[in-house]
């Protein structure tokens, strides 16, 4: 008798074949059989009229403050994703010596806005080496499984110590340690390495990221400490700001490495063209290596709003000072009509400028509807529909803010948004020499909620764009889930055949949405976090176990820690 039969759904087995009807026999974890199936089961699931996928992979997140406390990897886990991967941008809590605890708290605050409050609160710190974090993580149950990265700040600070947080060159004794905890790490079960080399990664008092100018001997001395592992993949978020000095030193570090390389790729990231990035990774595709960018499906935006990190006013010293009072309390204050002229009127304060040219009067600023357009129009702005009632944009930016208790949100974009509109993403997720990642869910809490990129993958290029023809959905279900898997070396999943992982989507393509982003305080300490539920979800399983039904958790936990 089989565990679990999903009966009559179209299956995209994840291999870029179209869809076929089959069912699906799952027993002990795995796929079993795929086709017609006679057996009886103890669980039948019903997907006449869905579609099967295998779970999604998501490459780039940021649970690693999360997992320590939290068996649910929300929002992610709502999305349809099965495996995740953090660590990614350099940035995480292993290796560390209790001296430095702060360190890696402050930079993680500074560079993925999660609350240090919470972390202080939250993290258990029951290790000091990378293995003592893994062994920590292997004893815990999530409702997905989840890998991790070594993250190089982390690895600096803990060999380097002041040294290491100032930036300064590492010695070749650093290097030859690094390079030992990087095998270490490997051996331990990681799925890689990361680092960051970005100019706008600062720790919360506003230092840059200790990996910022590391040299070359450092990076590939790490690296090396992969090729001794004989294993783990290597991510990297670069400025680019002199392009072929750069590339110079990524293709140094895969060359002499042997590992594969993956790095962050988007509109406006850097002052450089993503055109000309992604030119030279085709190149060194060409060439042999192995370089993939990381792209994402949408933009990435920033939510703003009362109830965010940040709001269109937050430039105002003003609005600021009502920062600490509780919502209800807040819209009643920004209500009184001499506090709402003073506010409009105040000029922006020059920490804030870069918001305020974000949103530029509202023409870069829409109000998010219960089901989110990520690929709105010029008509749709703030000021677009401001003007058409002939109000004032900003005052009409303001009072809808304060509509609705306060719970009104905006969305404002650029990176992958420069032109209006998604040309660029849907030109980046077809590029051969691309992967599906950037999504960062678990970090930016108060401001960020991209953890959701799955199902927009699905809805908006399949099924909702409208123009340009849809992308086939056997084409995207590869992307997310194979090529995604092999991208991290995970050959044990990402595809719905015999002796794979059972980790399953069974979805109601034609509803499936993702819906509006609300804030909840389930962090410890009571921090909030943006959350971002769905529909069309029937039923999503990892290792055989059904996580989630209709949407909703159920209380099993199959998620465990991937050692590589």
């Amino acid at each position: 008798m089989l565990d679990t039969l999903i009966s009559g759904g179209t299956v995209f087995d994840g291999s870029g074949e179209a869809g076929k009807t089959a069912d699906v026999g799952i027993k002990d974890g795995k796929i079993v059989s795929v086709g017609k199936i006679t057996q009886t089961a103890k669980r039948v699931i019903n997907a006449t009229g869905a579609i099967v996928t295998p779970g999604f992979v998501d490459i780039h997140t940021h649970y690693d403050a999360q997992a320590t406390w939290a068996s649910r990897l929300s929002p992610s886990s709502h999305h349809g994703v099965t495996t995740a991967v953090m660590g990614n941008c350099g940035v995480g809590f292993a290796p560390v010596r209790s001296a430095d605890h702060d360190v890696l708290i402050e930079l993680m605050e500074g560079v993925e806005d999660i609350p240090g409050v919470v972390m202080n609160e939250g993290l258990p710190w029951r290790w000091e080496s990378f293995g003592e974090f893994m062994n920590y993580l292997s004893e815990r149950q999530f409702d997905m499984d989840l890998g991790a990265q070594l993250p190089h700040a982390a690895l600096r600070v803990y060999v380097m110590g002041q040294r290491g947080v100032d930036r300064l060159p590492a010695t070749a004794e650093d290097v030859a340690q690094m390079r030992k905890l990087a095998c270490s790490a490997m051996q331990a079960g990681a799925l890689g390495f990361s680092t960051s080399r970005w100019l706008h990664h600062k720790t919360s008092s506003g230092d840059h990221t200790p990996t910022l100018t590391a040299g070359t001997d450092e990076l590939v001395g790490i690296a090396m400490g992969l090729a001794d592992a004989g294993k783990g993949v290597i991510q990297v978020i670069s400025q680019f700001d002199d392009l072929e000095s750069e590339f110079a030193l990524l293709r140094e570090v895969v060359e002499r490495s042997g590992r594969p390389l993956s790095l962050s790729l988007s509109e406006e990231l850097s002052e450089v063209s993503w055109r000309d990035v992604l030119a030279q990774i085709e190149i060194a595709n060409a060439d042999g290596l192995r370089i993939l960018g990381q792209v994402a499906p949408r933009p990435i935006g920033a939510i703003l709003g009362l109830t965010s990190s940040l709001s269109p006013f937050s430039g105002r010293s003003s609005f600021r000072a009502l920062s600490e009072l509780p919502l209800e309390d807040k819209c009643h204050a920004l209500k009184d009509p001499e506090l709402r002229a003073k506010i409009i009127a105040e000029p922006c304060d020059a920490e804030y400028e870069r918001l305020e040219d974000l949103i530029d009067g509202g023409k870069w600023l829409w109000e998010m509807d219960e089901q989110p357009n990520y690929e709105p129009s010029e008509q749709d702005t703030v000021a677009f529909k401001a003007l058409a009632q002939g109000l004032d944009p900003v005052e009409f930016m303001y009072d809808r803010m304060v509509d609705n208790g306060g719970k009104t949100l905006f969305y404002t974009a650029r990176a992958n948004y420069q032109h209006g509109n998604l040309d660029a993403c849907r030109e980046m997720v077809l590029h051969p020499n691309t992967v599906l990642g950037l999504g960062d869910g678990g970090a930016h809490v108060g401001i960020i909620c991209d953890a959701s990129f799955p199902t927009t993958l699905l809805t908006h290029w399949h099924r909702d764009r409208g123009f340009d023809g849809p992308i086939k959905l056997e084409t995207l279900v590869k992307l997310q889930t194979r090529d995604s898997a092999a991208a991290v070396g995970l050959e044990d999943r990402g595809l719905i055949a015999e002796g794979k992982k059972a980790d399953i989507n069974v979805i109601d393509i034609k509803n499936l949405k993702a819906l509006r982003p609300f804030m909840v305080h389930d962090l410890p300490a009571g921090g909030g976090r943006f959350q971002q539920l769905s529909e069309g979800y029937v039923a999503t399983l990892v290792s055989g176990e059904m996580t989630y039904s209709n949407g909703e958790p159920t209380d099993e936990l199959p998620g465990r820690l991937i050692r590589a």
